[in-house]
């Protein structure tokens, strides 16, 4: 079973099916919709609940048979992608819509798939360790609750901060972890300004492991470039234990699962923010075997050590996330520029919360009396709102 969200997601289907409605599934890509469809009907099968997955690699008579049998009430949970959000894609009695990790997502996707049912109740949920304070603000308008332990038998992954140095030594502890027959990850971050540089960098280092370092083992690479059909035959190839060693330029998918996978090595680690660390630093510990996070940073700046004190000493993604939202201001965290959040003038997310939660309620009574903010003593609000926002909402 993956993480604890996944089984609230199957016990909230349970509840939904069992009183008289259909729960819709959507995942951001087709290899966690796939891995959903596993663990979903693995569990609602034996109740009876009927569960199908819709992808958009799938055939025409396929999709029309689930089509039909979606409307006619005979799937009961329909996992996917957002190809349930098509328009021909028409349910019988809609009641409970769950996203998985939602801020790939926009509001506009989870409203058009909200009309696919009478008022469904909406289930967001995410893997990635929101900062309560950040959260308040970006889900205001949900109820948000946090599962903060581990699942049973997760065993504590250890994280080891290395400079460039240290390379030789840490190959070698890959190595060995790989002839106890284990797999590792190693990731590679892209810097938006110079993609073919950063993907030239990758492919000769993948060469250089392929050819030289690791000439023994089975390595792969992934990079965002690549068509999702060839990601995925990769990732399945990964999951199924015939590649050793996987590079990647992208944030491995966050949710996939590989016990077996006991190693994740970040090269150029101080140009990823701490909560994307934390983010790999979970694909591997998600089996029985002891795991390990390798940070290799360049640069010797207060900032680089301190990010990387933090991740060492601890696992917990709240204090991380803060920390990230502290270091790197809220503008940077999570990418929340394109989060459509406004840069604060005043307020500081990180020091001004109790204020920023008074506030929060205070809209929530406004938007209770007034919705539109029609009213004359709202007049000076809405043409503020509509300046900030004039873009992203339709007012």
């Amino acid at each position: 079973m993956d993480h604890g969200k996944t089984v609230v997601a199957i016990i909230a289907a349970y509840k939904a099916v069992k009183s008289g409605y259909q729960m819709a599934i959507m995942a951001p890509t087709a290899i966690l919709a796939n891995q959903h469809m596993e663990e979903f009907s693995k569990i609602l099968n034996e109740f009876g609940i009927k569960c199908e997955l819709l992808i958009s690699g799938i055939t025409k008579k396929k999709k029309e048979d689930i089509l039909q049998r979606l409307e006619n009430g005979e799937i009961d949970v329909l996992i996917g992608t957002h190809a349930i959000l098509e328009e021909n894609v028409v349910f019988k009695n809609l009641g409970l819509v769950v996203t998985d990790e939602q801020h790939r997502f926009g509001v506009r996707q989870r409203k058009i798939i909200s009309k696919k049912g009478n008022n469904p109740d909406v289930l967001v949920m995410t893997a990635t360790p929101i900062p309560r304070t950040l959260a308040l603000i970006l889900y205001g308008d949900l109820d948000i609750s946090i599962i903060d332990e581990l699942p049973p038998n997760r065993k504590k992954i250890d994280t080891i901060a290395v400079t460039k140095g240290l390379t030789d030594r840490v190959n070698n502890f890959i190595k060995k972890q790989i002839d106890e027959g284990r797999q590792c990850y190693i990731v590679c971050p892209l810097v938006e300004e110079n993609e073919e540089m950063d993907l030239k960098s990758v492919i000769e280092l993948a060469e250089l492991y392929k050819n030289e370092v690791f000439s023994d083992y089975k390595v792969e690479y992934l990079h965002g470039k690549m068509r999702p059909k060839e990601k995925d035959a990769i990732m399945e190839e990964f999951k199924q234990g015939n590649i050793d060693i996987l590079i990647s330029t992208t944030v491995i998918e966050v949710g996939v699962n590989v016990p077996n996978a006991s190693i994740m090595v970040v090269e150029n680690a101080e140009r990823f923010g701490l909560a994307q660390l934390h983010q790999l630093r979970g694909r591997v510990g998600r089996g029985e075997y002891k795991s390990y996070c390798i940070l290799k940073y360049q640069g010797n700046s207060e900032t680089i050590r301190e990010r990387m004190k933090v991740m060492q000493d601890t696992n917990d993604g709240f204090v991380i996330s803060e920390k990230d939202l502290e270091l790197r201001g809220s503008g940077e965290f999570f990418g929340t520029k394109q989060h459509g959040l406004p840069e604060f003038k005043i307020a500081n997310l990180f020091q001004d919360m109790p204020m920023l939660k008074q506030v929060q309620s205070v809209a929530y009574k406004i938007l209770q009396k007034d919705p539109k903010l029609e009213t004359k003593e709202n007049e000076k609000l809405r043409k503020m709102t509509k300046e900030k926002f004039e873009n992203r909402l339709e007012i």
